[in-house]
């Protein structure tokens, strides 16, 4: 199971949100690139950045994408980036600047055909953001509903050609309150040949660990976290959540 260390950038500084409220915004550094050279020195094998300015307006933030070039190219990790990517042009230049996954959600759910063509095009190399708030799937930042469950929206995306998913519950993402492991299992379990990655709450190594044996439970599909407010607390060690994850 992959960690993924998230870095949310908002004018150009790494900062975390609470429920996607961009009202209350909480800065743990002045420079991006910093925390990923430290994510990278713990022992980090991805990194999951968001640009939530680009997320907010739907065009990717100048200044943000700026700091993810300088990451790509002086820390070089796999980067899975999200965030204002609405569109194929968009999802090909930032995979052109060096992001191995691009997250795209407010597009491929309100434009069948466009997420058709682009799970073809690029397959594998986008991620569908599944962000559910009561079980009910939420775009443009999390500030609108489209009336669908997470559970029927990941079908369909499947249906249409998705590959992989990163689902997060609006209500536990930088809340520190767990995982939400029953609303996390109904969504692999809707799409069991489709890999899932999940974001939002983990608090502590015991949601590692949960998260763990949910995979070898009923879910072998979940292959990944998302670690943002914990990781900057210090309430979950990067190096503990990697080497758990990667135990037999």
């Amino acid at each position: 199971m992959d960690i993924y260390p998230a870095i949310d950038m908002k004018g150009g500084k790494a900062v975390r949100l609470i429920q996607g409220q961009f009202e209350q915004v909480t800065t743990y550094s002045e420079d991006p690139l910093k925390v990923a050279e430290r994510w990278h020195a713990e022992g980090a094998k991805w990194l999951h950045i968001v640009d939530l300015d680009g997320a907010r307006t739907g065009n990717p933030s100048v200044q943000n994408i700026e700091i993810l070039q300088r990451i790509v190219r002086q820390v070089g990790l796999p980067i899975q980036f999200g965030g204002g990517v609405r569109n194929a042009e968009v999802a090909d230049r930032m995979l052109s600047l060096g992001v191995t996954r691009c997250v795209m959600g407010t597009a491929v759910a309100k434009d069948a055909r466009l997420a058709e063509s682009l799970f073809t095009v690029f397959g594998d190399k986008i991620a569908v953001g599944v962000d559910a708030r009561d079980g009910m799937v939420a775009i443009q930042g999390w500030q609108e509903h489209i009336g669908e469950h997470a559970n029927d929206f990941v079908v369909r995306m499947t249906e249409l050609g998705a590959k992989r998913f990163i689902f997060t519950d609006i209500a536990r993402d930088g809340m520190l309150s767990g995982i939400n492991a029953v609303s996390l299992a109904q969504v692999a379990c809707a799409v069991p040949g489709v890999s899932i990655i999940a974001s939002g709450g983990v608090a502590t190594i015991e949601d590692v660990l949960q998260l763990k044996n949910l995979r070898a439970s009923n879910c072998p599909n979940i292959d990944g976290v998302i670690i943002g407010k914990a990781l900057y607390t210090g309430g979950v060690s990067l190096a503990e959540a990697l080497d758990l994850a990667s135990a037999d």
